[in-house]
């Protein structure tokens, strides 16, 4: 019997870093996680962590390791062009971790893993036109089409988050106003529950957070609901169904077999979130388009990502 061959996926996320070290079964043997932000130079950050996780397995050889990143990116050339969350701006990822460990790596969207390991490992494995909707910190998608993942001519397609869905809505962290991250991330979420709770309308979140936007994650909204925070649910149910609107507008675009909704907000909260989105999508796409169409959530759970990642190396190399 040869030996195991082993590739890392990772989870390059705005908030932590997550590296899994898989066996050709993609059986995670080994992880480590830190905080994205770092006293030390990100290049070292990072091959910190992916080091962290084949200690963690015991394995010192690895075939390759794949990388989700928030984009834009370029996935030809494993460059992040510009990530404002973590402030790297042409940033040569994939060379890094190449040079380091002195292995072949791939760089792709986070959200791009996130859907791509839900394809191959999750509830929609059978399909070969699938949407992933993300709500999170921000609103992340990918699109698979054909039984592959679409990049358009960038490089970067996918950017669902930023589709404008109110001309004159609330300024987005990309610059323009009324995007669907600007009014259904967990940030436009927070900042309109820190309000509730600062007029005295939130009194679970009051209690527990106080007005501290950095304390209202997606767990806390979920005990506020539970708690009784009606304005709360409010909040979220209508963030939801913005998230929803997006999704009927990709429908009617891209026509998938299947969406699946992950993320954060989505995990914490996933019958709210399958109501709303479900609910949007019967008002706001083509009846024809959106007939067959099944809504599931997302089943990998905090690995999505990293096993998507995973997985694409794997691909590569084989291939």
């Amino acid at each position: 019997m040869g030996e195991v061959e082993h590739v890392v996926g990772m989870d390059i996320g705005g908030t932590k870093m997550l590296a899994v070290v898989f066996d050709d079964q993609f059986k995670p043997v080994g992880r480590f996680r830190k905080k994205s932000k770092a006293k030390v130079p990100p290049e070292q950050h990072i091959n910190n962590i992916i080091q962290g996780a084949l200690d963690d397995a015991g394995v010192q050889k690895i075939r390759g390791v794949g990388m989700g990143s928030p984009g834009p990116l370029d996935p030809d050339t494993g460059v992040i062009i510009d990530t404002p969350n973590l402030g790297w701006k042409d940033f040569p990822l994939a060379g890094i971790v190449q040079d380091h460990f002195g292995v072949p790596a791939v760089v792709d969207n986070d959200v791009n893993m996130g859907t791509y390991g839900e394809w191959c490992f999750g509830e929609v494995q059978d399909c070969r036109n699938v949407l992933g909707m993300f709500p999170g910190t921000g609103v992340g998608g990918g699109i698979i089409i054909d039984g592959k993942l679409y990049h358009g001519a960038s490089g970067s397609a996918g950017e669902v988050g930023h589709m404008t869905l109110e001309v004159d809505g609330p300024f987005c962290g990309c610059g323009k106003n009324g995007c669907l991250e600007g009014l259904a991330s967990r940030i436009a979420i927070a900042k309109e529950v820190v309000a509730l709770a600062a007029r005295g309308d939130a009194p679970y979140i009051l209690e527990n957070c106080g007005t501290d936007l950095s304390k209202i994650r997606s767990g806390m909204l979920s005990r506020a609901i539970a708690a009784g925070d009606t304005q709360v649910e409010r909040v979220v149910r209508h963030a939801a169904f913005y998230v929803g609107v997006g999704v009927a507008n990709l429908i009617n675009v891209l026509s998938p077999e299947a969406v699946v909704l992950g993320g954060g907000l989505v995990e914490a909260m996933e019958d709210l979130y399958l109501d709303e989105v479900t609910r949007a999508v019967n008002d706001h796409a083509m009846p024809f388009l959106r007939k067959n169409v099944r809504i599931v959530p997302a089943k990998l759970g905090d690995d999505a990502v990293a096993m998507g990642a995973a997985r694409l190396i794997h691909d590569k190399l084989a291939s």
